[in-house]
């Protein structure tokens, strides 16, 4: 997943409705993503994960790794 390269940034305004259409459209084209956060934003990956249906691969500091989920 290292070579994998950042896709969405999520800024100050945070988690929005947007950001979550977004990452599912991705998701769906690419079937995994890295997303990145500013370090003042409050982000949890793991509730962004269930709001997208996806399944949290990989988290490292402000970045993420999300992939469709497995049936």
């Amino acid at each position: 997943m290292q070579d994998l390269k950042p896709t969405c940034w999520i800024g100050k305004r945070g988690v929005t409705e947007g950001t979550i259409e977004e990452i599912v459209r991705q998701v769906k084209d690419r079937k995994a993503i890295k997303v990145k956060w500013l370090r003042h934003v409050d982000v949890d990956p793991a509730s962004l994960a269930e709001a997208t249906r996806t399944e949290l691969v990989e988290v490292r500091g402000h970045t993420m790794v999300l992939r469709e989920r497995r049936r």
